[in-house]
């Protein structure tokens, strides 16, 4: 996004034009960034055998998933139907990565079915993995480090009461069960969770990792997960993908060459990809003043755009239709019948009923985590792609909210109470 001759825009597209072409609340994304931060990443381990394994979560739209995978990535699925999407977008089963939580059993078997990447991470789902496939299908592993690197709890995933992952404490029984019916583990994997400030955290879980690797002879990557932290507000502090690049790939290089043979590096990236290239763009409904602050009402809320009220996380916002003018403190809320505010004393240009108001960084967990809470529609999404603006996502209408209800009160079934 810039701020050219006095109005914001994407690749030369006003955002006013496409709030009054697509109205709002609208999720806009730019496609140039998107494969821009694949590029970065891609290029940052150069000379090693990376590959990048998009975390479709983040933001599963086909056309946004189609966009990674015709830039090269692959693609990192939590669930069956994340699957599907992938398959669906044009990725190939064997650039896809299947790793589910606490998922039925059943998912894992009609995954196995359509040739993907499988990634246990619990010992009950191993053993049985390993009496229904023996050898004969590979498997990856999810190793829980216990590493703590700080940040935000709800977002971090490898510390030690974790739900995620096999605790590396629990390593003997994995070697147990391995052996016991001949796993052919083809990966292991970590992934200690988001907004990790420093290279070294990763550095940290790659040299447990790679302690663990000496345990099984098959391997053919190790996936470090992903975590880089992007940077929310002026100064904020972000992942040095380069830094990043160099100390890991160094790292890496040395433990093939210990290993014996050269490995696959893999990380399965979604917020860094993602969340830069989004938008929000809502409408202001009324400026209310109170004698502890004033607000600005939009008509959107957490059910477009949750991260804030779950996380606390910040996202800068920003008055599109007053991008010069005089500053003043509000708080940003929204029309959910909940505490929905996404941003406390913030200082964006004078606003009044009618202004565009924008929310920076809403790429990631954005319209993923959207929902149809207080009968509110979930958005329209629009890409921009060669300087050109797509709708990829129709806005929702009342006939969607009933569209998987079943009527049972009729004159058919002449159900009294």
């Amino acid at each position: 996004m810039e701020l050219t001759n006095g109005s914001y825009g994407i690749q030369s597209i006003a955002l006013t034009t496409l709030a009054e072409k697509y109205q709002t609340p609208l999720y806009v994304y730019d496609g140039e960034k998107i494969v821009n931060q694949y590029k970065r990443l891609k290029n940052a381990f150069d000379g090693t055998r990376v590959k990048i394994k998009y975390a479709a979560k983040a933001l599963t739209n086909q056309s946004i998933l189609t966009l990674l995978q015709k830039a090269g990535s692959g693609v990192d699925v939590v669930s069956i139907n994340e699957l599907q999407l992938a398959l669906r977008a044009g990725f190939a089963p064997a650039d896809i990565m299947f790793t589910p939580n606490c998922v039925d059993f059943s998912e894992i078997e009609e995954a196995i079915t359509l040739n993907v990447h499988i990634n246990i991470d619990n010992l009950p789902f191993l053993k049985k993995f390993g009496e229904q496939y023996g050898s004969s299908v590979p498997v990856c592993i999810r190793i829980n480090p216990h590493i703590d690197a700080g940040g935000n709890e709800k977002i971090m995933t490898g510390h030690r009461e974790s739900k995620f992952g096999i605790s590396i404490e629990q390593e003997q029984n994995i070697l147990d069960i391995v052996a016991q019916y001949k796993l052919n583990v083809e990966g292991i994997h970590v992934h200690s969770g988001s907004d990790f400030k420093s290279a070294d955290a990763f550095v940290s879980a790659a040299e447990i990792m790679f302690k663990v690797a000496k345990d099984y002879p098959s391997l053919s990557f190790i996936d470090f997960g992903s975590g880089f932290k992007v940077a929310y507000k002026e100064g904020d502090h972000a992942t040095d993908i380069e830094e990043l690049g160099k100390k890991m790939s160094s790292a890496f290089k040395a433990f093939c060459a210990a290993y014996g043979r050269e490995l696959e590096l893999w990380f399965e990236p979604g917020k860094f990809l993602v969340s830069e290239s989004g938008l929000l763009l809502t409408t202001c409904t009324v400026i209310k003043e109170t004698p502890a602050c004033t607000f600005i009402g939009v008509n959107s809320g957490l059910n477009h755009l949750i991260r804030p009220m779950m996380y606390g996380a910040y996202h800068s916002i920003f008055n599109v239709s007053n991008p010069t003018g005089k500053q003043k403190k509000y708080n940003v809320v929204g029309y959910i019948c909940e505490t929905d505010t996404f941003g406390k004393a913030l200082d964006i240009s004078e606003a009044k009923e009618g202004d565009i108001i924008a929310l920076k960084n809403a790429g990631a967990y954005g319209f993923s985590m959207s929902s149809n809470y207080n009968s509110r529609f979930r958005p329209a999404e629009v890409l921009i792609l060669n300087g050109k603006d797509f709708l990829i996502r129709k806005r929702e209408v009342f006939d969607d909210l009933l569209k998987n209800q079943v009527e049972i009160f009729s004159a058919e079934t002449s159900l009294q109470v």
